[in-house]
């Protein structure tokens, strides 16, 4: 057998054997058969492994590495995650049972979102689990609920800052949002949270998501701990947790590159003597989802016909955006653009044509390549769409046109 490298040379890893894409050290079309049907989701936990590493390799060491599950709430991902990383946030109530289901020290979870119901705030105080406030009406109904259950809430306060993050995929903060509180309200919560007597823990200041810019993330870094630092001086209680958000981002279209952590590594440790000196017991927390898991993912389905319409070739797949919105374009996009696709079973030595790759749903938008160049691929032929391992099965509109869903697998 021989082992290359795939025809996209940004998508390098998953070797090849024999022409085969492979993923946790098996065949795409063993993988297939041991998993009954297609479409699936796949998820290599040796390449989560990895980079979780390579991040405490990079990093100065008294950062912690909290796993944001919104990226990738599938239960046996969380859970080996949960044995790698510091600490799990969720967004949901649902999120928090998976959480709490890995044996994860509740004080290292917390639970961020602007729209907490009082069923999911009574679950977290009970649990012991933080809150990140998002608002003054939050905080008041935590009081409330934490004093009919005898419980003594833990809360941290996400701050809704005063800047945005520059190149950022999705902006979450500046500017007016829903989310978090706007970094000049933040005095008087906090004067607020004293008085209601809530355990104070710290802050969680997010400002957008995935961001290849090393100098816009050294900005926001900079910008960060000088807000952060400002308003601890008037918390009612030290500083514990300083979550300074994540996004950092991954390479999915052309022209695009792979991160290059050291200078905002080098930054960072240029800035903890700030917060040790003036915070002591305070613990700097990044916390990242799609850095983690997305480019450990594969997305793959079936083509089930090819045609010929008026000259252009369309691959007919099982998969679509039903299950994979965001390589559709329908996620986020302005003007589309693939994601990078490959012909699983035909990796090389195939002559290539340009296709389209599209699904079985009753939209033109169901599309996950258009006229891209592949190798040309026959019925029964293995779709992948990389860099599927984040937003991916539970970011998708499953339900659309009732499709079966599809499954996922941790390999």
């Amino acid at each position: 057998m021989s082992a290359t490298r795939p025809l996209h040379a940004a998508m390098d890893q998953f070797p090849v054997v024999d022409g085969e894409l492979t993923v946790g050290g098996m065949r795409i079309s063993t993988l297939a058969a041991r998993v009954g049907a297609t479409p699936f989701y796949a998820y290599d936990r040796a390449l989560i492994t990895q980079r979780v590493a390579e991040l405490r390799q990079t990093l100065p060491a008294a950062i912690e590495l909290h796993f944001a599950v919104k990226a990738n709430p599938m239960p046996a991902v969380v859970q080996h995650l949960a044995g790698l990383v510091d600490g799990l946030d969720v967004a949901s109530a649902g999120e928090l049972q998976v959480a709490l289901d890995t044996g994860i020290d509740p004080a290292d979870v917390s639970f961020a979102g602007p729209a907490k119901t009082d069923v999911e705030l009574r679950a977290a105080i009970a649990a012991g689990i933080t809150l990140n406030l998002e608002s003054a009406g939050e905080t008041e109904r935590a009081a409330r609920i934490g004093a009919a259950l005898g419980v003594r809430p833990n809360v941290a306060v996400r701050v809704n800052p005063d800047f945005e993050l520059k190149a950022s995929g999705m902006k979450m903060g500046g500017g007016p949002k829903q989310f978090g509180v706007d970094a000049e309200q933040v005095p008087a919560l906090l004067e607020r949270i004293g008085q209601l007597d809530l355990r104070f823990r710290g802050f969680h200041i997010f400002w957008g998501s995935q961001n290849l810019r090393t100098e816009a993330l050294i900005e926001a870094h900079d910008k960060t701990f000088e807000l952060g630092l400002r308003l601890a001086d008037a918390a009612p209680a030290p500083t514990e947790l300083f979550n300074i958000g994540g996004g950092f981002g991954i390479p999915y279209f052309p022209g695009e590159q792979r991160l290059d952590l050291s200078p905002v590594a080098d930054n960072l440790q240029r800035l903890l003597p700030q917060l040790a000196a003036r915070q002591p017991q305070a613990r700097p927390i990044i916390e990242l989802g799609r850095y983690l898991v997305g480019e450990a993912g594969i997305y793959v389905c079936e083509v089930i016909d090819r045609k010929v319409s008026r000259g252009q070739v369309f691959l007919v797949s099982n998969g679509g955006l039903h299950h994979h919105l965001a390589a559709s374009g329908n996620f986020g996009q302005v003007i589309r653009k693939n994601y990078p696709v490959a012909v699983a079973t035909r990796m090389h030595g195939t002559p290539t044509e340009i296709a389209s790759v599209v699904g079985p749903l009753c939209t033109p938008l169901d599309l996950l390549a258009d006229r891209m160049e592949l190798p040309q691929a026959e019925v029964g032929d293995l779709i992948v769409v990389y860099q599927s391992g984040a937003y991916g099965r539970s970011a998708s509109p499953a339900g659309f046109l009732s499709h079966p869903p599809c499954a996922e697998v941790l390999v």
